[in-house]
């Protein structure tokens, strides 16, 4: 979990991932570089939310959070959102991108079991990634 934490930082995973998509698939290159662009801002417009809402990281008493957050705000889960928003618009190019969905869950899953989110500020991310990957547009 720590390890998916780490990739999901940043939507790093996200990026690296769709630019080999756009490397290899010069035929939709254009969508799989709007996808690898879209986790960062999907990061970006988190944090926009974040500063809106202001609710605390949870704090367990003995229990401290087994990873670490640039911030201690915590709704909505900032690797939620990228993670959804890039594994729906992912989709939008090609039914396999449907895939992506594994690894989105796996990240998502990965913020309560780490301590840096609640259940909640998952599923408020997932809900912000899905409206964000469908209204992307996947070409210029």
């Amino acid at each position: 979990m720590f390890a998916l934490g780490k990739a999901g930082n940043h939507a790093a995973v996200w990026v690296a991932v769709n630019l080999l998509l756009a490397l290899f698939d010069g035929g939709q290159r254009e969508s799989w570089l709007i996808c690898a662009a879209l986790g960062p801002i999907a990061v970006g417009l988190n944090y926009a939310v974040k500063l809106v809402v202001r609710r605390p990281r949870p704090v367990l008493d003995g229990l401290p959070p087994l990873g670490g957050a640039p911030s201690s705000l915590s709704f909505p889960s900032a690797h939620a959102t990228a993670s959804f928003a890039v594994a729906t618009a992912m989709t939008r190019v090609d039914a396999l991108g449907a895939l992506a969905f594994g690894l989105a869950i796996l990240l998502a899953l990965s913020r309560p079991y780490l301590g840096m989110h609640y259940p909640s500020d998952v599923l408020g991310g997932i809900a912000l990634g899905v409206v964000l990957g469908l209204l992307v547009p996947l070409s210029l």
